[in-house]
């Protein structure tokens, strides 16, 4: 599960889903589309791995 930090409810609808679309229609949908995928890629780096592979040797 991802951590969400103060800013981040602007990138999120209520169920928890990223917004593709700018939340203001004069807003470049090119210059969204980066803060977006810059966002969820720091939901990727904040994430922990849910799985742990053990390795028999």
């Amino acid at each position: 599960m991802s951590i969400l930090r103060p800013g981040d409810e602007k990138f999120h609808y209520s169920d928890g889903s990223h917004k593709w679309i700018p939340p203001d229609p004069d807003y470049e949908q090119e210059v969204w589309d980066e803060q977006v995928r810059q966002h969820k890629h720091g939901h990727l780096k904040n994430e922990r791995p849910k799985v742990r592979i053990h390795r028999l040797v």
